[in-house]
């Protein structure tokens, strides 16, 4: 069974830092390329990062610039979110997915393949 099981999310204060993984099964990730994305309570689902197969490309979405880095370890099938300097407006669920296509971004639609959601929660 094809799947992505994401995990590390939980609260954490302003300020604070919190790491995500996303662990697939099922098919082998280092033919596709990753992305995070998120959604807040009552908006749209948000393009947060993505990396490439081998990693050497990545893309951050405006609002985590220089605060979050993506990574992926091939050899473990996983790949992972660091989150630093955490801020209130990070709350959401954060999903991670995959796409075998060549071309990709921070759009969700160019991913077909999807974790159930982790809960980040950045409150005092």
């Amino acid at each position: 069974q094809v799947q992505l099981v994401e995990s590390g999310g939980g609260l954490v204060q302003p300020g604070g830092s919190l790491r995500l993984s996303c662990a697939a099964s099922g098919f082998t990730l280092d033919k596709y390329a990753v992305g995070w994305f998120r959604q807040a309570p009552g908006k749209e689902r948000e393009g947060v990062s993505c990396i490439s197969t081998s990693g050497a490309i990545t893309y951050y979405g405006d609002p985590v610039k220089g605060r979050f880095t993506i990574s992926r370890d091939n050899a473990k099938n996983t790949m992972y979110l660091q989150m630093n300097s955490l801020k209130p407006e990070d709350t959401a669920d954060y999903y991670c997915a995959a796409t075998f296509s060549p071309t990709y971004g921070l759009f969700d639609y160019e991913y077909n393949t999807w974790g159930q959601g982790t809960q980040v929660t950045v409150s005092s």
